[in-house]
This record gives structure tokens, C-alpha cells and sequence, in this order.
């Protein structure tokens, strides 16, 4: 079978960064936690597991004195007091661009704006921003909108892992509103964005889509639902061992993409099984 790979797909530096300060870690420390998932993706999260990285959800979970990874998606302020008062090492491998989206929503609110985060309010990178700020107002759809104060100075970021349409519908509705003045700040990451433009160009050209990726992975969901609007043969699966054959029936040309916390070795081995594979 033909298989076309996306230009740009998997590891982003961000995760990279991420995945090298926890193997080091793991070779100089042996066991460490991480507050939460390193990266969305199981594979890598198990794999990480048998080297002693411990995930955790709970900052009660972890022992005094032990060194805490906290990963890209970063930590609210509350929670690193909390760390630095149980006497742990913190070794910090947030996102550059997510530190950043924290920094700017501190600046917004310090110059008298209310902070509104356009993003999932569920998704840890929001969570750590909303802790960085008072009052904070997060659109995670449409709906939310009626949470907006009327009448304010309005300080608007993303999540950076959403997509520019999106983004850029959701200002167009706050735009709409009443407001005294209307500040927004470009929080989205390129290298996210580039996923998505190289994503949807491939599905165009191709029979059969195939998104590789965690079911958690928003950045990984979001390739899925814009691949969807060009080509509803489109597929979101974590590795090959969801693959199932018979989607392929009567399709000549598969394209491949993967979410930014896809290992290179997953879509290597989705890859190669998907062009030996015989129908």
C-alpha cells in the first residue's frame, strides 16, 4: 500500500525537551514523580514507568524529599508552594510557549485587564494558567461567552495548542460583546499550527487518514476533527495495535500524521506495517 507521511508530525521541541530532562533524571536519579502525565500519550507514560518515573495527580501522593518532574503542559503557582513546602526537588520542564501564555496572563490582569482563556477548561496547561491569575473567565465553547463581564477591559490568550480558526472565531464573538477595550495576545504555538496545515493538505490527496496519537492529547483530537473536514475517512488510533483491516477495503493511498507527544517509534511501526500490509 502507498503511505504518505505528513511533512510535520510527532515530537514537538517542547516534548522533547521534556522527554530528555526525564531520561536524564531517570539515569542520575532513579526514581522521580511527575505531577500529572509527562506527555499525553500511554505508550510513553508506560514506557517511562518501568524506568521509575512515577506519575502522580496529587501532590499528598509524593514523599518528602524526592524530586518532582513537573511536565510541559507547567503547574499553577499554588501547586510549586505546595512542592517547595513538602521539601522536594522541582526540576521544571514546562513549555517554553506555556510559560509564556503564563507570563502574558500575569501581565493582562498587573494592567488592569480581565484575563479571558480561550481553550479546554479540563486541559492541565489551562488549569496552570488559570492558577496563575485572580479573575479569569475560560470559553471553552460558545456557550461560555455569557460568563464574559460586561463592560471591562478584556485581556484575551489561548491555549496553545488550539488552532487559528478557532481562535480566531472565538475573538470574533468576544468582539461582539460589550467591552471598554479589547487586548489579544497571540499564545498559539507554530509548531502546532504547521501539524495542522501539513495535516490537512496530506488528507486532501489521500484515500484513508490516519491520526496517531493519545486519546488525551488534545492537540492530537484537534488534527483528527480538522483532517474529518476534508477527508471523512479519517482515523484517530494510539498505535497499530488498534489498526483494523478492514477500514482499508478499496483504498489504494494512506496519509499519516501524529499528535505533538507521538514517539517517532510509533509512527515508524504504524508506518512500515501499514506499507507491508496486503489486503
Amino acid at each position: 500500500m502507498e503511505v504518505i507521511v505528513a511533512k510535520k508530525c510527532g515530537f514537538c521541541p517542547g516534548v522533547t525537551n521534556a522527554i530528555s530532562i526525564a531520561e536524564e533524571l531517570l539515569e542520575t536519579k532513579g526514581n522521580i514523580y511527575s505531577l500529572g502525565p509527562i506527555i499525553h500519550n500511554p505508550d510513553v507514560v508506560e514506557s517511562f514507568a518501568h524506568k521509575g518515573l512515577k506519575t502522580v495527580n496529587s501532590i499528598d501522593e509524593i514523599k518528602p524529599g524526592s524530586t518532582v518532574l513537573i511536565r510541559s503542559h507547567g503547574a499553577a503557582p499554588t501547586e510549586i508552594e505546595q512542592l517547595e513546602a513538602k521539601g522536594v526537588k522541582i526540576v521544571d520542564a514546562t513549555c517554553v510557549l506555556v510559560k509564556r501564555l503564563q507570563q502574558k496572563a500575569i501581565d493582562l490582569e498587573n494592567e488592569g485587564y480581565s484575563v479571558v482563556v480561550i481553550g479546554d477548561k479540563n486541559h492541565p496547561e489551562v488549569k496552570g494558567v488559570v492558577g496563575c491569575v485572580k479573575n479569569v473567565v475560560i470559553i471553552s465553547v460558545k456557550e461560555d461567552l455569557d460568563k464574559l463581564p460586561n463592560n471591562n477591559k478584556l485581556g484575551v490568550v489561548c491555549q496553545t495548542t488550539k488552532g487559528p480558526e478557532w481562535f480566531g472565531e472565538v475573538v470574533g464573538e468576544i468582539a461582539k460583546r460589550g467591552f471598554k477595550e479589547l487586548r489579544v495576545i497571540n499564545t498559539l504555538c507554530k509548531e502546532t499550527v504547521n501539524r495542522q496545515e501539513s495535516a490537512v493538505e496530506l488528507c486532501k490527496h489521500v484515500d484513508i487518514m490516519f491520526v496517531l496519537g493519545g486519546i488525551e492529547s488534545a492537540n492530537t483530537r484537534r488534527l483528527v476533527e480538522l483532517c474529518k473536514k476534508h477527508n471523512n475517512q479519517t482515523f484517530h488510533l494510539q498505535n497499530w495495535k488498534e489498526f483494523d483491516k478492514s477500514i482499508l477495503l478499496g483504498k489504494a493511498v494512506a496519509g499519516v500524521t501524529a499528535g505533538a507527544s507521538t514517539p517517532q517509534w510509533v509512527i515508524s511501526e504504524f508506518v512500515d506495517n501499514l506499507k507491508a500490509f496486503k489486503k
